[in-house]
């Protein structure tokens, strides 16, 4: 018989949960699964171990990839109808595939995401679709957070990169990830372009899935994230509200750097922004591409970005409230222009 879900896993480094994460995935109720998993460099006995599982395909890159480029390559060599993009420290509960592709058949349906609770507390949420703030900032939606408190399906700004599904269609009109972004931001950018093309994002409590959760700290995720979050910005959204963007950013960037000097990331971000100059081009040319395929104009879309900055105190990213207010104020009225 035939996959209905090809789930796609990306391998590198130590991986201790890898073994469990494919166990599990394989062992999904109520739905044929098949398993690609990409190698991007992950340690080799437990890469063999995972690869020898029985419905599993292994694909090998001569590089890593990065998170985009490595789900990209998973995809092209997935055969089912629904795609699943599962992290490998995430353990899916035997109904999450089938809740996610149940979800995602409707055709306004485009990406569903699930509930991610944090593995070493299973009652508690580690994210329940991911928040998008008007700069570009996201993070983990619902991040500590009982998850009875999140029974009901809803619509989101964006789907976490740990656990989603996308109909196979979906995915082949969106073209993918955009393998520029390596990691990081990709999900906000896949999920906002979504909006764009008509689809819906929507959380599915149903699909339970267990994440060893760990908010790494180091230098090349700074500038990623940031690199990241102002390609996001700069090219998704139409010329009249980028230009509300772009007036508000620039006293942030400001004080981002700062915070980025205090902090000892200040060359990352310096090398964001050395990124964004030296590749205007791109720039020009993707922002062409995605606001020429898109059908719902930013009025519609802007609703669901956040205006408030307010990410879960234990990622250890204080906003100052006098800041949060004034750009919460600002957003509002940007609001009401664009309708």
């Amino acid at each position: 018989m035939s996959p209905e879900v090809s789930a796609v896993v990306l391998a590198y480094g130590d991986e201790p949960y890898l073994v469990d994460c494919v166990d599990a995935l394989l062992a999904s109720e109520k739905v044929d699964v098949e398993v690609v998993l990409v190698d991007n460099g992950a340690n080799a006995e437990a890469l063999r171990a995972a690869a020898s599982r029985p419905g599993v395909r292994l694909q090998t890159p001569s590089a890593n990839l990065g998170y985009a480029g490595g789900c990209n390559t998973g995809a092209r060599a997935a055969s089912a109808p629904v795609l699943a993009f599962v992290n490998s420290d995430a353990i899916v509960e035997p109904g999450c595939l089938t809740a996610l592709a149940r979800a995602v058949s409707p055709p306004p349906v485009g990406l569903a995401t699930a509930s991610l609770r944090l593995a070493q507390s299973p009652d508690t949420l580690n994210s329940a679709g991911n928040p998008v703030h008007f700069l570009g900032f996201s993070w983990a939606g619902g991040y500590g957070e009982a998850a009875d408190r999140h029974r009901s399906p809803a619509p989101v700004a964006s789907v976490s990169g740990a656990t989603f599904a996308v109909r196979r269609e979906v995915w082949n009109d969106l073209g993918g990830f955009d393998e520029v972004y390596f990691a990081y931001g990709e999900d906000v950018d896949l999920s906002i372009r979504c909006w764009e093309r008509g689809y819906r994002v929507v959380f599915v409590p149903d699909a339970v899935s267990l994440h060893h959760y760990e908010f790494s700290r180091n230098p090349l995720k700074y500038y990623l994230l940031e690199r990241n979050r102002l390609v996001n910005l700069l090219t998704l959204y139409e010329p009249r509200t980028t230009r509300w963007l772009v007036a508000a950013s620039v006293p942030v960037e400001l004080g981002l750097l700062l915070v980025a000097v205090r902090g000892g990331w200040v060359s990352q971000k310096m090398q964001g922004w050395r990124w964004l100059l030296d590749n205007r081009e791109y720039l020009r040319t993707r922002r062409a591409a995605v606001q020429a395929s898109r059908v719902t104009p930013d009025r519609e879309i802007t609703t669901m970005l956040r205006g408030h900055l307010d990410p879960p105190d234990s990622f250890g990213i204080a906003v100052p409230r006098f800041v949060d207010t004034v750009l919460s104020r600002y957003w509002d009225v940007v609001q009401r222009r664009l309708e």
